[in-house]
């Protein structure tokens, strides 16, 4: 089994996936795997030490859920991984939120966007908090909001974020530093 090298080759079986080629999705799977893991690594260097959800148990759990996307149609490389890392940041946030807390009334935690890069035993009630402020920020500029969920969460780089929302590298770097400063005085609020 050969594993591709260049983001085309990706982008090409991609397609070929999409459009019902099994031997393709053989060939891609060493490459998707790598990937996700990268993302998911990314995810979960930001939780608690002690969390029971393991690295390979959300990639394992995010692979199973694309490959069942009969239906998808992946612009590229970047799409697909866009995509995933989007399906990470909900399966953590559902973990979070069904994770039972110390009592009733405690509720998540507000913690600035720099405070949420710190590991603590609180990663639960932060995660779940920023993605409240995201859900807001989406309300009323979606592609902030991309761009914070495909940098922070994804672990995606200027360029790959760029590449999935089709505008300019520079865009995406002014972008998120408009993205952290409202997000910082969203979450600085509470």
């Amino acid at each position: 089994m050969s594993v591709p090298a260049e983001n085309h080759d990706v982008t090409e079986l991609l397609q070929k996936w999409s459009g019902g080629d099994s031997a393709a999705l053989e060939e891609l799977t060493p490459v998707i795997y790598a990937e996700l893991y990268r993302i998911a690594k990314n995810y979960m260097r930001r939780e608690r030490e002690n969390h029971t959800l393991q690295t390979s148990a959300l990639v394992n759990e995010a692979y199973m859920r694309l490959i069942d996307w009969k239906s998808a149609k992946w612009e590229n490389r970047a799409h697909f991984f866009g995509v995933s890392a989007q399906l990470m940041r909900r399966i953590l946030v559902d973990f979070a939120r069904k994770r039972p807390k110390i009592s009733n009334e405690e509720a998540a935690q507000h913690v600035s966007l720099e405070e949420a890069f710190v590991v603590s035993t609180e990663k639960d009630a932060d995660l779940v908090a920023l993605d409240e402020a995201l859900e807001e920020l989406t309300k009323f500029d979606e592609r902030k909001a991309k761009i914070v969920e495909l940098k922070f969460f994804g672990g995606l780089s200027v360029e790959e974020t760029a590449e999935v929302l089709k505008i300019a590298p520079i865009t995406v770097m002014r972008e998120w530093q408009k993205a952290k400063a409202w997000l910082y005085r969203e979450l600085s609020s509470e």
